[in-house]
């Protein structure tokens, strides 16, 4: 019998091959198609692990319609689908939005969210002992045995945990173990969280905090919106948007709850209020955090577990199930702006989040950011104000020391204004605190003979002299050695001297002044630790320290009872430069500062050394004048279409060949695609122009609000290809101009 026809008997196509998006935390692509293996179940927010060239590693199916154009004979299958928890549909939408906006890799804001694999990775616990459903009816009791088996009711408790809790040896629990007493089981390496108990009564409120509650609680529960809670220091604002932490929990039995800090710093005496106001401990994130201690925060995060999170700005990333209320804590704060990596704005990404998932955001300051004052004026967020300090507190009495008219002697940084002042504070038994935002001994080192000014090497950064440890230190890049004996460039010996004051050479003078007085120094450089920083406030706040010299560190957050005086030794500083957001920032921290005096029953009083007594920063504070200052400077923003009324983004080139820098730049000067309502400024050096042998080259682009700057950049960086020796970085709304 002859062949059949082709025609007539076609060939039945091969079946595709089922296939998945998956994302890597890598900063190039925004995912890769693998083959799902026969009998594998793979959903969108799946953990599982790909291989990659010679590398496994572990990734996110994602939603979103694979790439057909890549051959089935080319897919790779996955190796394995991960027994986790998987992310929710709102935290990959919050992934793809946050790379749009921020021109980021979504794997690089993945690894935001993941961190690393390590809290994915399967973990045994401790072996432990319970108590055993039937005890053996022959078990024979002594005391010691009796005591063991009481220590062992409740949770399950490791051997030494139980010896120690009875009072006995190791060997007596494991007689009980081998007796049938005792049976052992495994303790969950990543303990859960305690439930926050939002009936439990908070603290007592004022008229203006009730009103305050009253209305935040009418947002919860009732969809989107942004509120600010505008409250002078000390009125109280945490234990108003606690009420509203309370009713989001207590609306909710699976809502969680972020209340984000600007440093970790201002996590110390909050944890306790927490704990105090819930009856439970919350679960907090920051970078001080042990690897053990992350793996438990975000595992009980992704399983729901921790309805409570305090944290700093990466706990935004978290990967939260059912995320109901956010709150931003010192929204002003720049410390919530990342500046390496993906570069995002802690705050408005919070807004988006609440925004794009529907539930309420909200913001608290007695220093808001021209941003969130604009937005509120526009209507586009709430706001509730309280206008005093609890109780019998009453804000401080501010006065400008005028520099030219009262200068210090000679050698010294203090005007006879503050000392006086300082003296009657002392012989009352108050406290003082030496505000000075300016860490080390002195901010500069030269050389008399010279003038050789003492550098990072291949750097454009002054060296800081740390007496304490007579080292030279560079707070840019790291870099530290000792304190020389001779100039380095014309061989003088002895010659070396500092200028200017940092917190150090402050507290010299005060111990000079005041030998009797017990003085301590609170700056990053001086309070390496958590716990050191802890014990710290903890003796301010005791009354064990009369002279508290102190940076920004100190300057917001922390309520000292006995602390009557402050004083700003240079409250100039930070005023100069072309900075956009150099007022505000400035005003905004002596705001804060000056907010940590009187803020119990003894009024208290602030003291500004200032050579500019006549500057609308200086006149503003003096004058406890916020509200006019913050609307000047918004008409002055207004006027030049700088943010909140425009738009800013940032491209800097960076590299070590200072040649093809320029032709980088030069390259993209001949590509900017025209545009209306956008400017380009550049390329121009940066103010660092060098850090550790990188030159750096920066162009600002400014554009209408109405216009899409995230637009404007990809068709203008789609046009240039930059060779590999330069590295390219986009901040969309800057806030570090160096």
């Amino acid at each position: 019998m002859g062949a059949r026809p082709a025609s007539l008997f076609p060939e039945t196509a091969p079946e595709p091959v089922p296939r998945v998006r998956v994302v890597l935390p890598l900063p190039t692509g925004n995912g890769y198609d693998y083959a799902v293996p026969e009998g594998m179940q793979v959903a969108p927010g799946d953990f599982v692990v790909v291989p990659l060239g010679p590398r496994r590693m572990i990734g996110v199916a994602w939603a979103g319609e694979p790439d057909d154009s890549v051959g089935d004979d080319r897919l790779k299958p996955i190796a394995e689908r991960l027994d986790a928890a998987p992310l929710s549909s709102a935290v990959m939408d919050f992934v793809d939005w946050v790379a749009a906006y921020c021109l980021s890799p979504r794997g690089v804001v993945l690894r935001l969210v993941m961190r690393s694999g390590q809290a994915l990775e399967t973990k045994t616990g401790p072996a432990a002992y319970a108590l055993a459903p039937s005890p053996p009816l022959e078990l024979r009791l002594t005391e010691k045995r009796r005591a063991v088996l009481d220590a062992a009711r409740g949770r399950p408790k490791t051997a030494s945990q139980l010896a120690k809790a009875a009072g006995v040896t190791d060997g007596v629990v494991r007689s009980l173990a081998k007796a049938g007493a005792l049976e052992p089981v495994e303790l969950d390496p990543d303990i859960p969280f305690a439930a926050p108990d939002p009936s439990r009564p908070g603290r007592p409120l004022s008229e203006d905090q009730a009103q305050a509650v009253a209305e935040l609680r009418a947002k919860i529960g009732g969809g989107y919106s942004t509120t600010l809670i505008d409250g002078v220091t000390g009125s109280g604002k945490t234990e108003v948007y606690l009420e509203a932490v309370a009713e989001a929990l207590a609306r909710d039995p699976s809502a969680q709850v972020l209340v984000l800090l600007p440093e970790i710093a201002l996590t110390l005496p909050f944890l306790s209020r927490i704990e105090d106001r819930f009856g439970a401990a919350p679960a907090h994130w920051h970078s001080g955090m042990t690897s053990a201690q992350r793996r438990r925060v975000w595992r009980r995060v992704a399983d729901g577990n921790a309805r409570l999170v305090v944290g700093a700005r990466s706990a935004l990333f978290l990967p939260y199930t059912n995320l109901r209320l956010i709150v931003v804590d010192e929204e002003h704060e720049a410390a919530y702006k990342q500046h390496d990596g993906v570069l995002y704005h802690a705050r408005d990404m919070a807004v988006a989040r609440g925004a794009r998932q529907g539930f309420p955001v909200l913001l608290a300051s007695a220093t808001p950011s021209l941003e969130t004052l604009a937005n509120v004026e526009e209507g586009r967020y709430g706001r509730v104000v309280l206008p005093s300090r609890f109780g019998p507190a009453t804000l401080p009495d501010t006065r400008v020391v005028d520099m030219r008219q009262s200068p210090p002697d000679k050698g010294r940084w203090l005007s006879p204004v503050i000392v006086s002042a300082l003296n009657d504070v002392l012989s009352r038994g108050e406290q003082v605190m030496l505000y000075l935002n300016r860490r080390g001994y002195a901010p500069v080192t030269l050389c008399r003979k010279c003038g050789e000014r003492m550098c990072a090497p291949d750097s454009d950064t002054w060296l800081v002299e740390h007496r304490y440890t007579n080292r030279l230190v560079c707070h840019h890049t790291g870099f530290s050695m000792p304190k020389p004996e001779a100039c380095p460039a014309c061989g003088a010996h002895d010659s070396l001297s500092p200028c200017g004051p940092g917190v150090e050479r402050i507290a010299e003078e005060a111990r000079e002044r005041w030998p009797e007085a017990r003085i301590a120094v609170f700056s990053s450089d001086t309070v390496g630790s958590a716990n050191a920083a802890r014990d710290l406030l903890e003796r301010m706040t005791a009354g064990e320290i009369d002279i508290l010299v102190a940076t920004q560190a100190a300057a917001k957050g922390h309520n000292f009872p006995g602390l009557t005086l402050v004083a700003a030794v240079d409250a100039d500083l930070g005023l100069a430069g072309g900075d956009l957001r150099a007022a505000e920032r400035t005003y905004q921290v002596l705001s804060q500062v000056s907010g940590r005096a009187g803020r119990a029953e003894k009024p208290g009083a602030v003291m500004l050394q200032s050579y500019q007594p006549d500057h609308p920063v200086i006149r503003a504070l003096a004058g406890q004048d916020r509200d006019g200052f913050l609307s000047a400077e918004l008409d002055g923003r207004r006027s030049l279409g700088f943010p909140p009324f425009g738009r800013l983004a940032a491209l800097i080139l960076s590299g070590d060949n200072e040649t093809k820098l320029m032709e980088a730049a030069q390259t993209l000067v001949a590509a900017v695609p025209h545009a209306e309502g956008v400017e380009v400024w550049g390329p121009a050096p940066a103010p660092l122009y060098r850090l550790k042998g990188t030159y750096r080259i920066r162009f600002l682009i400014k554009s209408e609000r109405r216009v899409s700057i995230q637009t404007f950049l990809r068709a203008w960086l789609s046009e240039v290809k930059i060779p590999s020796s330069v590295r390219r970085t986009v901040d969309v709304d800057p806030y570090n101009f160096s």
